[in-house]
C-alpha cells in the first residue's frame, strides 16, 4: 500500500484525475478495452467533474460501479445518476455505462446473471474505491449477512447485499475488487486515515477494506 497525500481536497481530485486518465489511456495502448470500477457516494463527485474532459478512448472504456442501491437509474440514490450527472458528461460521454440494476429483478436474483455478464470484464483494469469510517468499500460492510462468502476467494463477481434499514444492494465481491489490476483509494480526514490504519491489524471480516490492500494507492486530504 502507497499513500500519497495531497494540500488539500481541489488539488487531490485533479491529482487522481490525472493519474486515473493516464492508466486508462495506457491500458487502451495494448487492450482493445478498458474496464474502469468507480464508486458513488459524494466524495467521487469533483474528480468526475475533471476526469470526464481527458483526451482519451472513452468508447473503449467500459465503466461499471463497484456497488449500487437496487433503485431506478433516475432515483436521487442511484449512484448511477450521479455517474450521468458527473462522469458521463463532455468527453466522456462516449463511455460505454455496463450497469447493475434491472427492472423487475431483485439483487439476489440479478447477481448470477451480472456475474455472467462481467466476467470479460475481469480483471478490472483500474479500480477507483472509496471507504467508510467503518472500514466498508464498495457495499461489503462489516456485519453484513453473509460478508465472509462474499469476500472467499471463490465468491461469484457480483453478490447482492443487505443491510439493516437501508434500501437493497449489490456489490462487486472481494475477490472480483482485489484482483484489478491497478487499485486507487480516495479517502478525506483523520478519521479515516485512523481507520485505514486501523484496517491492517483487523480481519477483512471486520475491516472489508482489506481485501484491496495489496497493491493499493490511497489518495489522502484533509
Amino acid at each position: 500500500m502507497n499513500i500519497i497525500e495531497y494540500p488539500d481536497r481541489e488539488l487531490l481530485a485533479m491529482g487522481v484525475a490525472d493519474i486515473l486518465a493516464s492508466e486508462l489511456k495506457n491500458c487502451l495502448l495494448v487492450h482493445q478495452w478498458a474496464s474502469f470500477v468507480v464508486p458513488g457516494g459524494t466524495t467521487p463527485g469533483p474528480i468526475f467533474d475533471s476526469l470526464c474532459a481527458a483526451d482519451l478512448d472513452w468508447d473503449r472504456v467500459h465503466v461499471m460501479l463497484s456497488d449500487e442501491r437496487w433503485v431506478p437509474e433516475d432515483h436521487d440514490r442511484s449512484n448511477a445518476k450521479l455517474l450521468r450527472a458527473h462522469l458521463f458528461q463532455s468527453r466522456a460521454a462516449e463511455a460505454r455505462f455496463v450497469p447493475f440494476y434491472t427492472d423487475g429483478e431483485t439483487p439476489a436474483s440479478a447477481a448470477p446473471g451480472l456475474s455472467d455478464r462481467l466476467a470479460e470484464q475481469v480483471p478490472v483494469s483500474v479500480l477507483f474505491l472509496g471507504m467508510g469510517a467503518d472500514m466498508h468499500t464498495a457495499s461489503l460492510f462489516p456485519g453484513a449477512e453473509g460478508l465472509a462468502d462474499m469476500l472467499a476467494d471463490d465468491a461469484p463477481l457480483v453478490v447482492p447485499v443487505s443491510v439493516a434499514g437501508q434500501e437493497p444492494r449489490i456489490s462487486l465481491s472481494g475477490p472480483a475488487l482485489a484482483g484489478a489490476m491497478a487499485k486507487h483509494l480516495v479517502i478525506y480526514g483523520a478519521e479515516k486515515r485512523a481507520a485505514l490504519e486501523r484496517a491492517q491489524t483487523l480481519d477483512a471480516t471486520q475491516a472489508p477494506i482489506k481485501v484491496v490492500l495489496n497493491g493499493l494507492t490511497v489518495h489522502w486530504a484533509e
